[in-house]
C-alpha cells in the first residue's frame, strides 16, 4: 500500500488505526462512503438481521460508532443502505440519521410490485434523506422474476420520477440481465450496482459470453452507476492485502463504466468480517489516486452526488 497517498488522503487519522495526520484540508480528498449499514440488536423488537449467532456483527452499529472510525480517515459522509426488510425500519433509519450529519442519505427497503408501494414511496420520499430503495439477491426477492408484473415496473417508474436510486443488491449474472432490463423500461431510473468486485464471472463459456456481453451493455448506460465496495477476497484461508492482486478486476471495471460512474463504499459494518476498515480503502485510495487526483475526487464523492442527488449537512462535506 503507498502510505503517503493514503496519509495525505486520511487527514488527521487518529492512533488507533496506526495512521498519523499528514497533510491540511486544503489537500485532502474528503470521502463520502456510500454503503454502510444500521441497526441495533439491543432494540426491544431486535434485528431480522445480523444474527445473534454472529459473534462479530451482532453488536449496535449507529453513526456514532462509525463516525469514530471514519472520521479520522477522511470521510466526511456516509450513505445508509437497508439491512431489513420491516416496514417501520425505514423510519427507523431516518430518525437515526437525522439526528448525526455525518450521515447524508439513506437507502431503504420498499418492495416495487406491491399494491401498497406507491403510498410508501410517498411516505418516506417527504424526507430529503431517503435517497431511494434497494431491490436484488436478498430477502427472498427475484427483480429478474418480478419483471414479468407489469406493476413492477410501473412502481419503478413511479421512482424514477421522484429522481431517486435503485440498488440493486448481492448482483450475479441473472440480476445484472434484469438490470439491463430494467433500464430499458425505465430508462430515467438511476440505477447503482452494489458490490460488484464481488461477483465471481460463470465459468461456462455460453453464460460467461452473455454476462460480458450485459456488462457491456450496462457500461454504456450513464445512469448506471457501480460500488467499488466489497474487493476483498478470501483464498485459502488468507486475505491478500496487495494491490496486485485485485488489480485486474478493477481495471475491468474502469474500464467498462469509466471514472465517472464508479463509488467509494466500505460496506461497514461487514467489512469487520474481512480486515480493518483501513485497509479495504487504502487499497481502492492505491487504485484510484494512481490515475489523478481528478479521477480519485470522482471515485470518493463527485459520482456519488450524481448517482443519489444528496445534500451536505456539515460544512466539511463537499459539494
Amino acid at each position: 500500500m503507498n502510505r503517503r497517498n493514503f496519509l495525505t488522503l486520511a487527514v488527521g487519522a487518529s492512533a488507533a488505526t496506526g495512521f498519523p495526520s499528514l497533510g491540511g484540508e486544503d489537500t485532502a480528498i474528503p470521502i463520502i462512503d456510500t454503503h454502510i449499514h444500521l441497526f441495533d440488536p439491543n432494540r426491544p423488537q431486535g434485528v431480522p438481521w445480523p444474527s445473534k449467532k454472529d459473534g462479530i456483527l451482532y453488536q449496535p452499529a449507529l453513526p456514532d460508532r462509525y463516525r469514530q472510525i471514519a472520521a479520522p480517515l477522511g470521510i466526511r459522509g456516509a450513505i445508509v443502505v437497508e439491512a431489513s426488510p420491516w416496514l417501520e425500519d425505514n423510519q427507523w433509519v431516518l430518525d437515526v440519521a437525522g439526528k448525526d450529519t455525518i450521515i447524508v442519505g439513506t437507502v431503504g427497503n420498499l418492495e416495487p410490485g406491491q399494491p401498497d408501494f406507491p403510498r410508501q414511496l410517498e411516505r418516506f420520499r417527504r424526507n430529503p434523506l431517503f435517497r431511494g430503495i434497494r431491490n436484488g439477491n436478498l430477502w427472498d426477492r427475484d427483480p429478474a422474476r418480478q419483471l414479468s408484473n407489469p406493476r413492477f415496473v410501473a412502481d419503478l417508474r413511479l421512482l424514477a420520477q421522484a429522481g431517486l436510486t435503485l440498488d440493486a443488491a448481492n448482483p450475479n449474472p441473472a440480476l445484472l440481465a434484469a438490470i439491463v432490463r430494467v433500464t430499458d423500461q425505465v430508462p430515467a431510473l438511476r440505477v447503482v450496482i452494489d458490490h460488484l468486485p464481488q461477483l465471481n464471472p460463470p465459468e461456462a463459456a455460453a453464460a460467461r459470453k452473455a454476462y460480458e456481453a450485459d456488462l457491456q451493455e450496462l457500461g454504456k448506460r450513464p445512469q448506471v452507476y457501480v460500488k467499488i465496495s466489497e474487493v476483498l477476497r478470501r483464498v485459502n484461508g488468507t486475505i491478500p492485502q496487495t494491490l496486485s492482486f485485485y488489480r485486474a478486476r478493477l481495471d475491468e471495471l474502469f474500464g467498462i463504466f469509466g471514472e465517472d460512474r464508479l463509488l467509494y463504499g466500505s460496506d461497514w459494518p461487514n467489512s469487520d468480517q474481512w480486515l480493518p476498515f483501513h485497509v479495504g480503502l487504502g487499497l481502492v485510495n492505491d487504485y484510484f489516486s494512481a490515475k489523478s487526483r481528478t479521477v480519485a475526487e470522482k471515485y470518493f464523492w463527485k459520482n456519488s452526488v450524481a448517482a443519489y442527488h444528496w445534500q451536505k449537512r456539515d460544512p466539511s462535506q463537499p459539494g
